[in-house]
């Protein structure tokens, strides 16, 4: 992450946008063209340009000049239909929604990591499943959200109890395969469902990931109705049948 030092503020450039955002410091208070030179001056000695962290730059950068302009500028006038969202609004669900994405990327990389730790350990090899996988109302990104969300919980439950008695021979991928098999035969589940009340990680990864390859087998199928609903797993011949 870029790190900028100003007289106002000294820190990621993340973290800047979100002080900015929530007022914590003034936007025009704040030197864009400052910023600029000093991401510059630090590129000048890089022999080669990592372009996701010069476009990560770029955007940031512009999402700050269109506050300060919008600031600097008069207010524009009232929006005349109820619930309509104003420039200000819509910009500020922007940096939410943009910020949210990032920290996803983030914990999808080390999932990704710890995954692979697990499968390594684990007498069966079962491969990541390749995209693309069918999904009625549903995208991937949907998907990993309501993982992130179990795997949260599972995080909290293993920091308030430090000894556990895990047996790892139940949370293989293939017996993670067989016990959503088994649950579906008795009709559609919800994906919260899926664990334990209290799942330790490597529950929480495995049957992720028993999950998954079922998808990809077309043995399983996966839908959701409204946005932040809920996601519902059937067995495959039953979501042909609807």
């Amino acid at each position: 992450m870029y790190v900028v030092s100003l007289k106002q503020f000294d820190g990621p450039l993340d973290l800047l946008l979100s002080l900015v955002q929530h007022a914590k410091i003034d936007i025009q208070d704040i030197f864009v063209s400052q910023i600029t030179e000093q991401y510059l001056e630090s590129m000048a000695g890089v022999d080669e340009l990592d372009m996701d962290s010069a476009s990560e730059f770029l955007a940031m950068a512009a999402t700050l000049m269109e506050i300060k302009s919008r600031a600097l500028l008069p207010a524009p006038p009232e929006p005349e239909e109820e619930g309509e969202e104003s420039p200000e609004q819509a910009l500020i669900r922007q940096l939410t929604e943009y910020k949210a994405f990032k920290e996803l990327s983030q914990d999808m990389r080390k999932l990704e990591d710890e995954a692979r730790d697990l499968i390594s350990k684990l007498p069966e090899e079962y491969p990541l499943p390749p995209p693309p996988v069918e999904l009625t109302g549903l995208t991937l990104e949907a998907l990993s959200r309501a993982f992130l969300r179990v795997l949260a919980r599972a995080r909290e439950e293993e920091s308030e109890v430090k000894e556990r008695s895990i047996r790892r021979e139940e949370f293989t991928v293939q017996n993670c395969m067989l016990r959503i098999q088994s649950r579906l035969r008795r009709g559609p589940v919800r994906f919260s469902e899926l664990f334990s009340a209290r799942p330790e990680r490597v529950e929480v990864i495995s049957v992720f990931l028993g999950l998954l390859e079922l998808l990809r087998l077309n043995r399983a199928h996966a839908a959701q109705e409204d946005m932040f609903g809920e996601i519902i797993i059937t067995a495959a011949t039953a979501a042909r049948d609807d």
